[in-house]
């Protein structure tokens, strides 16, 4: 459904032409510190507005609900709501009949019966990493100080980059838009400080539980932890990551801080891969539902050139959310964030 998490829940709703998108957490610790302008940040690295991102900018300003008083968390579900103010849903009426390539038109028309919102994509949308966002803010206040998390784009369009703010970055963005096209990217995240013994073998080894919140994203293509696919390539004398000391430290964290389902005490790294932003100006050729034939589609509107420039906090704040939800389950969510 719509939510995740079994300690620390997080609900998300809304949709990206709706008035509101929002996000219910049940339970943060009572009594964090908490106040508007702790998301200010967060919400800013989402943001579009630059060179390969939307031209929707929005305030995102949170309007905090409930659970919270005299800037505390009071321990009751936590909720946040941001007001949409510049939707333009005229823009996909021309859409309508029409299956967008890549989109989840066809799929939530079978689903929903019809009656799915179809402006900007509803539901489905990349509006709703907002609220992912909001709830990553609120997660990684509840592991501070011990644990950090920090994810960085590493690569655009098959081009290996420092960061979203690299220079080579500008070109791969204007060669696209010139053409009306859009491009993907790969993040790397990073959590250090994660002590050994979180997770379990199987369902709810930690690998599945990041791969579970990390899917949630929209336009997510893969997932790879430690050495990842390359594994697949090494020998066992090559791959296999020797024990260099007391504490379960490894010689090239080559497992990406995960053994058995179970953290390790090293770093916890894995990387995600982004998919271009379906909606492009170049003509493209697919269904439509209305003249049950094949016709020209041609998509105008305010899309992300590279939806993956703004996905860096989004990783982040998923990986927080289920750190977490660990945290609680491990038994130490009073003691190993203060």
């Amino acid at each position: 459904m719509n939510q995740f998490g079994r300690l620390f829940r997080v609900h998300c709703f809304g949709s990206s032409h709706g008035p509101f998108i929002g996000v219910m957490i049940d339970a943060p610790k009572p009594g964090m510190d908490l106040c508007v302008a702790d998301f200010d940040q967060a919400l800013l690295r989402r943001r579009g507005g630059v060179l390969g991102t939307t031209s929707r900018v929005e305030s995102d300003q949170p309007n905090l609900i409930s659970g919270w008083a005299d800037g505390r968390t009071t321990g009751a579900p936590l909720t946040l709501l941001f007001e949409n103010q510049h939707q333009r849903s005229g823009d996909y009426q021309p859409l309508e009949a029409f299956y967008r390539p890549g989109h989840a038109d066809w799929t939530a028309q079978v689903k929903y019966q019809g009656y799915q919102e179809k402006a900007g994509g509803g539901i489905f949308s990349g509006r709703m990493t907002l609220a992912l966002v909001a709830a990553g803010v609120v997660a990684k206040k509840q592991l501070l100080p011990q644990i950090r998390i920090h994810a960085r784009l590493v690569e655009v369009g098959g081009v290996s980059v420092e960061n979203e703010h690299d220079p080579q970055i500008e070109a791969i963005m204007l060669t696209c838009r010139e053409a009306g096209d859009a491009v993907g990217g790969i993040v790397e995240c990073c959590c250090e400080g994660v002590p050994a013994g979180w997770g379990e073998p199987f369902f709810d080894s930690v690998e599945s539980l990041i791969a579970h919140a990390v899917f949630s994203i929209p336009g997510v293509r893969g997932i790879e932890f430690g050495d990842g696919f390359s594994a697949a390539r090494m020998k066992a004398s090559q791959h296999n990551d020797r024990y260099v000391g007391p504490n379960g430290q490894t010689d090239k964290n080559g497992a990406g801080g995960i053994n058995g389902g179970i953290t390790n005490g090293n770093p916890l790294v894995f990387r995600v891969a982004f998919k271009p932003t379906n909606s492009i100006e170049m003509i493209q050729s697919t269904w439509n539902h209305e003249t049950q034939e094949m016709a020209p589609l041609q998509i105008k509107g305010r899309h992300d050139t590279c939806f993956a420039l703004r996905t860096p906090v989004v990783v982040e704040s998923v990986a927080a959310m289920v750190l977490a939800d660990l945290q609680l389950l491990s038994g130490c969510g009073n003691t190993c964030s203060r």
